[in-house]
């Protein structure tokens, strides 16, 4: 990757001018920590710094984060516990000083904890210009495509769903071979998460109570084989994974 030029814009009208150029190629700098990973070709980076994007905010049963807060922040704040955990086995700790919340949507792997549990969670993104609501699950397949000159600058999560989280992983230290979230409403609605595998996490379930989520978690890794594990073996997991997931959800309940 070579830098060819630098800009760091006062103003978000700023940044979407300076994105929105055909030449040269232009990115959004958050955290950085996954910015080399993107493209080999010469690149205009547009430092966020100075947008003011790093603020969390309670609204109603919406926390609205800023897409420049940094998972460190998130973790400092009041987000639910079972988010907290997720942060802390997505990066280490000097990691999550610097990367983002939005920044981390959008580098993420399958095999990425924090993506898997805002995926559960519906998680809501804000993106400029327009602007236009996007579900995570929406954008993850697509980011390359619908995010071309345009800007994140929220991700919003519900306060009134509660989350359970679980994985098996080489080590405790490692990302997840499977991982699964599931997130549950005061109106039954259960939506489970599969992590480990692919491009992007998959939402195995979405539906009025949780008749099934073993079979759908099942369903939707029985193909998911690679290197680090058969079809065969991610496809049992899940299915264990999402049931447990549900049942501590509620047990809690």
């Amino acid at each position: 990757m070579t830098i060819i030029e630098y800009h760091r814009p006062q103003t978000v009208d700023e940044a979407l001018a300076l994105l929105a150029r055909g030449q040269p190629a232009s990115l959004p700098l958050a955290g950085g920590t996954a910015i080399d990973r993107t493209t080999r070709q010469p690149l205009a980076l547009i430092d966020l710094q100075a947008l003011g994007l790093d603020r969390i905010t309670r609204r109603g049963n919406t926390l609205e984060i800023g897409a420049m807060v940094t998972l460190q922040s998130l973790l400092d704040g009041a987000v639910p516990e079972a988010l907290q955990e997720v942060i802390r086995l997505e990066a280490t700790h000097n990691l999550r000083q610097v990367a983002t919340a939005a920044g981390t949507l959008v580098a993420a792997s399958g095999r990425s904890p924090f993506a898997t549990a805002l995926l559960a969670l519906d998680a809501v993104l804000t993106v400029l210009s327009g602007p236009e609501q996007i579900g995570l699950g929406d954008l993850l397949p697509l980011r390359s495509e619908r995010l071309r000159g345009r800007l994140i600058t929220q991700v919003n999560i519900p306060l009134n769903a509660r989350m359970a989280y679980d994985y098996v992983a080489r080590t405790p230290a490692d990302l997840p071979i499977v991982c699964a979230a599931a997130a549950t409403w005061p109106s039954g609605r259960t939506r489970v998460a599969l992590g480990g595998f692919g491009r992007a996490p998959t939402l195995a379930f979405d539906g009025a109570g949780t008749d099934g989520v073993e079979a759908a978690a099942r369903s939707a890794y029985s193909q998911a084989g690679d290197e680090w594990a058969s079809a065969e073996y991610r496809e049992d997991i899940a299915g264990v994974l999402a049931a447990r997931c549900v049942g501590s959800l509620q047990v809690i309940g």
